[in-house]
């Protein structure tokens, strides 16, 4: 298998059947956003399910306007259509979800292991340096109402793959998959992985409110970043303390050096002595 495995759809499909992912797949050569485009085929609507998987993106997004350096045939670039049963007040389970599939996918496809930086980050550490490999942007739309229920969320994930190196400016900040496994890594295994495991995170979370506490507890096993971590939070003006683990939402609680015991509402953690 080279480096640069191609897409092969009619190989996907079936290994996805029972899933909601099965008749919905389609392929690009190269976008802007994988994330953009479908948010615009959702506006028009386009069916859940819908997955939009690129080879390359022109103009990758990340979490907070972030760039996202997409090369040529090296990434997994897929943005999928949902449409849970979910109030806008718990759109953050999706990136939790959707965090814990990430990490199932890429541990059963490589045997590595990721580190889940809340909300939406995937690392991985060597050498005692944490290079990030992949990242997650959940964007919305919502129905009117003074609790309002989600409409549809595009789920975007982008994953390292194949990469081998990276512009200079993110090299000790990046890595990849076949970096760290020392060997190629297949972008349709990992596809399928990923897709499979985030139908069974979604369904979970539709079928249960009781499963929710489920669902932190295996992001929390799968982040060193929920307990016991130093970090920077620049919102708000900016605090430093210890990750002191996730409220009843979800979101991040962080235990300040001024003795107040903060909630991170943004994302933006990042590690500090």
């Amino acid at each position: 298998m080279s480096l640069r495995e191609p897409i092969d759809l009619p190989k996907a499909r079936p290994a996805l059947v029972g899933t909601r992912f099965a008749r919905g797949l389609q392929h690009f050569s190269s976008v802007g956003s994988t994330n953009a485009l479908l948010l615009e085929a959702a506006a028009s609507g386009a069916a859940e399910g819908t997955v939009y998987v690129a080879d390359e993106q022109t103009a990758g997004r990340g979490r907070g306007g972030h760039t996202w350096h997409s090369s040529p045939g090296d990434g997994l670039y897929v943005s999928a259509l949902v449409k849970p049963a979910l109030k806008l007040r718990h759109a953050l389970l999706l990136s939790l979800a959707t965090g814990v599939a990430a990490w199932q996918a890429v541990n059963e496809i490589t045997g590595l292991t990721v580190d889940l930086r809340w909300p939406n980050d995937l690392l991985i550490e060597r050498n005692g340096h944490a290079r990030k490999c992949g990242g997650i942007l959940v964007e919305s739309a919502v129905e009117p109402g003074n609790d309002p229920d989600l409409r549809y969320a595009v789920i975007g994930v982008g994953i390292n793959v194949s990469h081998q190196r990276f512009p200079t400016e993110l090299a000790e900040l990046a890595t990849s998959l076949a970096m760290e496994k020392d060997a190629p890594v297949s972008r349709m295994a990992l596809l399928v992985s990923l897709l499979r495991a985030l139908d069974m995170e979604l369904t979970g979370l539709e079928s249960s409110e009781e499963n929710v506490p489920s669902l932190f507890r295996r992001f929390a096993e799968h982040s060193s970043w929920v307990q016991g971590k130093r970090v920077n939070v620049p919102e708000r003006g900016g605090y430093t303390g210890v990750t002191a683990g996730l409220d009843t939402r979800g979101y991040l609680r962080v235990a300040c050096d001024d003795g107040v015991t903060r909630t991170v509402l943004s994302g933006g953690v990042r590690e500090t002595e």
